[in-house]
């Protein structure tokens, strides 16, 4: 282990699957997806599916013990959740006697109480107090005051890939020796702005999505948390804890080619993998899996795909997507997809890409299909791309 090194030693979520690790490695082991019709979400257009957690605001406030009146929004609820678990697995009882920092993705933030709230603020004062939960960092906040201790705590938002940077902005501040461990990921709630956006861009799937399909028509949106706990070498001494795995590479582009679309040759993605591949010290073929961004939108895959094969020529791993167990949960699906992608390299194994049909025309490679796929793993490869061309990588590595 090198001094430089970053290790995992906890890691919590809650998205569509489910609530915990438990639960979600067992949906993927079984193909069994969480998107169904909306349940919790007030809205119109209800046609849709989507990736909704199962749980009401009042049945999480009961989970968590908070109090019913109490002023909160989804997302940090959502987000308290997952966390309670990264610090349980991470055995981190103690945050407030290490240097501990909190760095949690999210774009929608409190819009779910804003947009709920809207006509109150203009008629009336009864709801005021909801226009400070709005901002993305009153989220965050709200999730850090429910634990209490932590020597930093900030806010990304950069669309898709919030979640990403913010494990790769919690790993450089380890790096940089300014805390011992940082707690890193995303999250993000459903609303009615998120999904009106989303179908003004033409781009909702009226069926399940299905990624790297030739006949794909757009995504399913989610919504859900997730958080890993990183550590130094120093620090994983300290505590006498044993890592999940390692963060061995990362990296962020941003190609800036449109503010909604991926560029078509898939220049920032294929730069993202180029770069957090050199950071790992790794090439190509040592990767055994790629847990793909995989939307299922025309644009997407394409270019995704055009990168990938870029990268890994005539030897591309196999490529899945699980955009299709728990939806597209937008900023925090870098740190989802990021626990979902340690379980499967833990439990060497690579999930079904469920209702794939028919390979795209112009890529070399479809992704796996006909049940999972058992395969020894040592590195697993994770995309993350965000709007405006903002794309992360990040690998992990078994210990």
């Amino acid at each position: 282990m090198g001094s430089g090194d970053i290790f995992v030693t906890g890691i919590g979520i809650i998205s569509a699957l489910g609530t915990g690790s438990d639960k979600t490695l067992s949906c993927l082991l079984n193909g069994k997806s969480g998107i169904a019709s909306i349940q919790h979400l007030q809205t119109m257009h209800s046609n849709f599916p989507v990736g909704e957690v199962k749980l009401s605001d009042k049945e999480l406030k009961k989970l968590l013990n908070i109090p019913e009146q109490q002023i909160t929004t989804r997302t940090s609820l959502l987000g308290i959740v997952a966390l309670k678990e990264a610090l349980k697995t991470a055995q981190l009882t103690d945050i407030e006697n290490h240097r501990v920092a909190f760095i949690s993705g999210t774009t929608v933030g409190g819009m779910d109480k804003s947009e709920q709230y809207y006509l109150d603020f203009l008629g009336n004062d009864t709801k005021s107090e909801y226009i400070a939960t709005h901002d993305c960092g009153a989220c965050t906040e709200m999730i850090a005051d429910y634990f209490g201790g932590f020597s930093k705590v900030t806010t990304i938002s950069t669309a898709c890939s919030s979640a990403a940077n913010a494990i790769i902005l919690g790993a450089n501040l380890i790096k940089e020796q300014k805390v011992d461990i940082a707690i890193a990921g995303g999250s993000e709630c459903l609303t009615k702005f998120h999904l009106n956006g989303f179908k003004t861009l033409m781009i909702l799937d009226h069926q399940r999505c299905s990624p790297f399909d030739r006949d794909r028509a757009g995504l399913n949106l989610g919504e859900g948390a997730a958080f890993l706990v990183l550590e130094s070498t120093e620090s994983i001494a300290k505590r006498s804890i044993k890592p999940l795995c390692k963060l061995s590479g990362y990296a962020n582009s941003c190609d800036a080619f449109h503010q909604t679309a991926s560029s078509p040759d898939g220049l920032g993605s294929y730069l993202a993998m180029k770069q957090a591949l050199t950071d790992a010290g790794l090439q190509p073929e040592n990767i055994d899996c790629i847990n793909a961004h995989g939307t299922g939108t025309n644009n997407n895959d394409l270019s995704e795909g055009n990168a990938i094969m870029r990268i890994f020529k005539d030897k591309i791993p196999p490529v899945f997507s699980t955009k299709q167990f728990t939806g597209h949960t937008t900023s925090a699906a870098g740190s989802v997809e990021a626990v979902i992608s340690i379980l499967v390299l833990l439990n060497n194994f690579v999930p079904e890409n469920l209702n794939f049909r028919n390979q795209i025309e112009e890529l070399t490679f479809k992704p796996v299909t006909g049940g999972i796929l058992k395969r020894n793993m040592q590195h697993i490869l994770k995309n993350s791309f965000g709007f405006g061309g903002n794309d992360s990588t990040l690998i992990f590595s078994k210990t």
